[in-house]
């Protein structure tokens, strides 16, 4: 039987996060990207959503290398729960910021011993069966990286997140002529970025962002609070350049915005002139058209510094009339709602609020059609594997593959789960392997058909009801009048007619249960389970959580 690479998608599509590409060849794995997503609404108390990882715990021995395309917590933010399951493989590469960044974040897990390395682009490594190459491409980070891995029958090229920037804040294009190398040296696969594959044209730069920043702040006359991606290192710069010219203090808000950029100033990715960063405490101590805040928040995440501010519930900022709130980003589908809802509250507070749809104050990070096509055409592979986006996109990037030369036949539209599996002169589609989603609750790692996450839905929809009921242990008669605790139930609370009815219910149900010859407190408190989710259900058409709670004394 030929060789064959296999290229097993765990995360990234389908969807628009947590992604996760396991490459397999001669029984030997490199995993590209470590990524997760963010709870969405009906995930109640969940912190964090991982890709099912089950298939590496059981080959974790095959594992000769992870590498990470950017430190974007969609590509690296499952690494700590990954190594704390499998343990650590031989190497993690990087680029130099993404090691720096994924470092810190390991220490914060207790991982600090992980064999991180950065990687040089153009410098070529062996991982087993594989030789492995990092490219420099342009993205809303520094050191963004596409991932080069080469074997006997061929190479594969992982785009990762990218876009053509002719003019990035850090003078550093993508690396077109080793992209068009790669197409004349002849690419197997390419597994490229769809997420603006719906979005015609040529995304704007960078560097387009910092004048329309210093058009808009120059119009305001209060504070201004910039939010943006912790991890967007460049737009933070812009920021702090802006600052400098209108003579602006800036304070840094949010851990993960002043964490991120310690590490990319330590590094030299990063400047800030002395004396322009101030402590968030301090705020008060200036005018207030003396002070740029850069926060974190701008998806409108519950617990960012952002939210708190527009709750009235900061330490060291309290929003006000005269304020001006930036979002130097778009919303990533699915938080739409939280970033309204986050400005709603700011414009409640009297703050006025700018959005990219009032100015160009944001550029996206990922290349919009014509770069997907440029991307084609510079590597030129034979088959295309469109990743990194849900359907629509990933279906959108197929047509372009097909518009600019690919056979059809040679363009493999994919789900999670479902392994490419690619031979010198053929590829078609593997046997399903398990793939979906595991949830960070708290510490722990969860199913999502865990029965407290069911329980959790129930509440949420539902409310939930407690009976404590104290009876005697010698012959079961109650002892004392059952208490009924309800919640999320208005009529319980309100209705006091119902509360009575219900307890004269629960004290009915206990007096059969101790006229029975055999009492058994399991079946006792099963008894008083039905009697009361019947009645609740019969009179009030809910079915809410029902705790029954016998005491015997």
């Amino acid at each position: 039987m030929a060789e064959k690479i296999r290229l097993l998608p765990l995360g990234g599509l389908g969807e628009i996060g947590k992604n996760m590409m396991v490459v397999e060849y001669r029984g030997k794995i490199v995993v590209v990207d470590t990524g997760l997503m963010f709870p969405t609404p009906e995930m109640l108390g969940i912190d964090l959503v991982l890709p099912d990882f089950s298939y590496l715990r059981d080959r974790a021995d095959d594992i000769e290398a992870i590498v990470l395309t950017h430190g974007h917590e969609d590509h690296v933010g499952a690494l700590p729960y990954v190594l704390r399951e499998i343990g650590f493989p031989k190497v993690i590469y990087g680029g130099m910021l993404t090691v720096g960044m994924v470092r810190s974040k390991l220490d914060e897990h207790k991982l600090g011993g992980a064999p991180l390395t950065e990687l040089p682009t153009g410098q070529v490594v062996e991982a087993g069966p594989f030789s492995i190459e990092l490219v420099h491409l342009a993205h809303s980070i520094p050191d963004m990286r596409g991932v080069i891995i080469t074997t006997d029958i061929g190479s594969v090229f992982f785009t990762g997140d990218y876009k053509f920037d002719q003019t990035p804040v850090d003078g550093r294009p993508a690396d077109v002529a080793r992209l068009a190398r790669l197409g004349s040296e002849g690419l197997l696969v390419l597994a490229g970025d769809s997420t603006n594959a719906d979005r015609p044209g040529v995304s704007p730069s960078e560097s387009s962002v910092g004048p329309a920043l210093i058009e808009e702040f120059s119009r305001c006359k209060g504070r201004i609070i910039v939010t943006s991606f912790a991890s967007n290192i460049h737009r933070v710069q812009q920021v702090i350049d802006a600052a400098v010219r209108l003579d602006r203090k800036v304070a840094l808000l949010g851990r993960s915005m002043r964490k991120n950029f310690n590490i990319a100033s330590n590094l030299g990715i990063a400047n800030a002139p002395e004396g322009i960063l101030i402590q968030p405490r301090d705020i008060e101590d200036f005018p207030d058209e003396r002070v740029i805040v850069i926060s974190t928040g701008s998806q409108g995440e519950p617990f960012s510094a952002l939210r708190r501010m527009a709750n009235n519930d900061h330490r060291d900022v309290e929003l006000h009339s005269g304020d001006t709130v930036v979002f130097s980003a778009t919303p990533v589908p699915g938080n739409e709602r939280a970033v309204n809802e986050t400005i709603d509250r700011i414009y409640e507070i009297g703050a006025s609020v700018i959005t990219a749809k009032d100015a160009p104050i944001h550029a996206s990070g990922h290349g919009w059609r014509e770069e997907i096509k440029m991307m084609l055409n510079l590597t030129k592979p034979k088959y295309v594997f469109p990743v990194h986006g849900d359907f629509q996109r990933i279906r959108l990037h197929s047509e372009l593959a097909e518009s600019v030369g690919v056979p059809p036949e040679n363009i493999f539209r994919g789900r999670n789960g479902l392994p490419l599996e690619v031979g010198a002169d053929s590829a078609s589609f593997g046997e399903e392997e398990r793939s979906g989603i595991i949830f960070v609750d708290g510490i722990e790692l969860a199913d999502p058909n865990d029965a407290s996450l069911r329980d959790r839905r129930t509440i949420s929809g539902d409310g939930i009801v407690v009976i404590v009921a104290t009876i005697a242990a010698e012959d079961g008669e109650v002892v004392v009048d059952p208490e009924i605790i309800s919640r999320g139930i208005v009529a319980l609370d309100e209705e006091i007619g119902l509360n009575d009815e219900l307890k004269d219910l629960v004290e009915d149900s206990l007096e059969k249960s101790a006229d029975a010859r055999v009492r058994n407190h399991d079946l006792i408190q099963s008894d008083l389970h039905d009697a009361v989710a019947g009645f609740i259900h019969k009179r009030l058409k809910r079915r809410p959580m029902v705790v029954p709670v016998v005491v015997e004394v």
